[in-house]
């Protein structure tokens, strides 16, 4: 229930995000009109049908993507034509032939009292709102779209995303309510509504324009970077730490703790979440037999899920490592629960290299089937759980940061389990290449997944087309746009080149510039050079790729590309595979 609210309010906010833009003509064009018969069934055919077709998007197949494609194509010629019909009576005639015969009857073109208004003609005029609508990815809805991607098609996914729809309708309900007082002003001051009329039907067409150009998901998805974000994450923080507040309370309180406080009796405050959930169902162990929540019993354990690709995981493995180490002789036991978010990471010998790469020497199970992922009611990579001796959850922490106070969390329940032998100074791990923190101040580009399945943001002229082998070219990108050029088959979750020569480009702005990238396993490493700006990266270079921008893909990772030193800047990135085969995944930043 609690993240139905959640995703609600997501949807609320979506009136404050720029790429609503497009959809607000074809809402206000319902001004003034009853609400029950006309705006209240226009909202919930849009509700409905983004709902459908999220889901679709999140779950389904190639097949999904063609649907949705033509049934975009279907709702601008329709809204096109109910443009035309606000604009000019004439044309409204010249067109009442059967074939747009339903676009005249959307709209009581002459607007008399006493002319009939159907709710039916509102809620197909809502369908096909809710066909082009595009809402900017904040990280509520990321977390929803991930969630059906991971789970499949269920009851939950369809309710979240109704919800966000919801709570979107809610918004532009209020809007339609101010906006119909506005719209009759301006009639009584004109004397006439013919020319609102036709202003109306002049940002439709625009709308429909802007859309049919891309800009819905393009231009205007940039200006959202930081527009709802903060206010969304500051929900869903909201959200995860409401069982947790005196958790945090408690251990904010004090950075330190002295050694005779591991004497007997001691209580950290730290509330009992819940009972330490079943390991059982990983597919294989990885640096240990396999172990139980009952073997563990008497130790103090830290559950951390992670995926070995994922940007936000990288920079806590330090971390997680240094504390396995520093308090293993105290009762400490560190867990790995690899949970894959892509494909390749399901295959044990790609973790394993990860693992002897990571130099991690804890415990590691496979989650290939995520049911240890399911038994924790997990939803977040990385995210962390602390179990006491006695085996009750007493603390959880979902992503990155807040290390200190997750150490001092270790130590209290050490320290609870008499195990407690040294409080010495809060690890500093040495991290390097991708594993430093990032630059938050400067981070103004967003993960951008490369297969169609949640591929956001490509400007490509011959769009996504999906599981077919297609010759891509781009014009310059704008910030946060990215483009191909050459021979691609773009898959759900890839783009794979078919022929040497072929380039990914993106243009961001961030200190670090990331890039998942695996070669073919039939044709072997692939060769690749960087530019930045056109020019080879020289000093901004990153950890996988040398002053000239020259690397190789050898084994399915996160590549750093780019390493912005001095000032970071808004940049132009380019990578050319010199052979073929080579797999993309997902851009990151830090």
């Amino acid at each position: 229930m609690s993240l139905l609210i959640v995703a609600y309010f997501g949807g609320v906010l979506t009136i404050l995000s720029p790429c609503i833009l497009p959809v607000l003509p074809f809402v206000f064009a319902r001004a003034g009109r009853p609400f029950v018969s006309s705006t209240l069934p226009m909202l919930g055919g849009m509700a409905i049908t983004f709902a459908s077709v999220a889901t679709l998007a999140a779950v389904g197949g190639s097949w999904a993507v063609h649907v949705n494609e033509y049934g975009r194509y279907a709702a601008i010629a329709l809204l096109a034509l109910f443009g035309v019909t606000l604009i000019s009576s004439r044309a409204a005639a010249i067109l009442t032939g059967p074939i747009v015969a339903l676009g005249n009857r959307l709209l009581s073109r002459s607007g008399k009292p006493g002319e009939g208004e159907s709710s039916g003609k509102s809620f197909v005029l809502g369908v096909a709102t809710g066909l082009l609508w595009a809402p900017c990815a904040g990280p509520i809805l990321g977390l929803v779209l991930t969630g059906a991607a991971l789970q499949g098609a269920n009851v939950e996914t369809t309710l979240l995303l109704l919800a966000y729809s919801a709570g979107a309708a809610t918004s532009l309900a209020v809007a339609l309510l101010v906006g119909g007082r506005v719209f009759a002003l301006m009639k009584q001051s004109l004397g006439s509504g013919e020319w609102v009329r036709r202003g109306l039907g002049a940002a439709v067409l625009t709308g429909v324009t802007a859309i049919a150009l891309g800009l819905d998901t393009g231009v205007l998805a940039r200006l959202s970077i930081s527009g709802t974000t903060t206010i969304e994450q500051s929900l869903l923080d909201r959200f995860k730490a409401r069982t947790t507040t005196s958790s945090v309370e408690v251990a904010g309180n004090s950075m330190s703790l002295a050694a005779d406080d591991a004497r007997q009796g001691f209580s950290s405050g730290l509330p009992v979440e819940g009972q330490f959930p079943s390991l059982d169902g990983a597919v294989e162990w990885l640096n240990s037999p396999p172990l139980s929540s009952e073997q563990l019993r008497g130790k103090v354990v830290l559950v951390d899920f992670w995926t070995y690709s994922c940007i936000n995981c990288i920079r806590t493995v330090p971390y997680v490592r240094a504390w396995a180490e520093k308090y293993k002789d105290q009762g400490l036991v560190v867990i790995g629960v690899h949970s894959p978010e892509f494909a390749f990471e399901k295959k044990i010998d790609n973790v394993k290299e990860a693992i002897d790469d990571f130099k991690i020497g804890y415990p590691v199970a496979i989650d290939n089937d995520f049911k240890i992922w399911r038994a924790f009611q997990n939803s977040y990579w990385p995210a962390h759980y602390f179990i006491d001796a006695k085996g009750q959850v007493r603390h959880h922490h979902f992503g990155e940061g807040d290390y200190a106070q997750s150490e001092k969390v270790i130590q209290d329940l050490l320290a609870e389990a008499g195990a407690l032998k040294s409080t010495a100074a809060m690890v500093k791990p040495d991290s390097a290449g991708a594993e430093i923190a990032p630059d938050l101040r400067n981070i103004r580009s967003s993960e951008t997944y490369i297969g169609y399945q949640r591929a956001s943001n490509f400007i490509s002229p011959e769009g996504l087309n999906a599981d077919v082998a297609q010759n891509y070219t781009m014009a310059e990108p704008n910030l946060n746009e990215w483009g191909l050029t050459g021979m691609w088959t773009v898959g759900a979750e890839r783009g794979t080149l078919n022929q040497s020569g072929g380039t990914i480009a993106y243009r961001f702005s961030a200190r670090d510039l990331h890039l998942v990238l695996g070669p073919d396993e039939k044709r072997g490493p692939v060769r690749f050079q960087v530019t930045v700006d056109g020019k080879p990266p020289g000093k901004n270079h990153g950890a996988d790729v040398d002053e000239n921008g020259i690397g190789t893909v050898k084994e399915t990772r996160l590549y750093q590309l780019v390493r912005q030193t001095g000032n970071v800047a808004e940049r132009t990135f380019e990578v050319r595979f010199l052979d073929p085969g080579v797999q993309a995944f997902v851009f990151t930043f830090g």
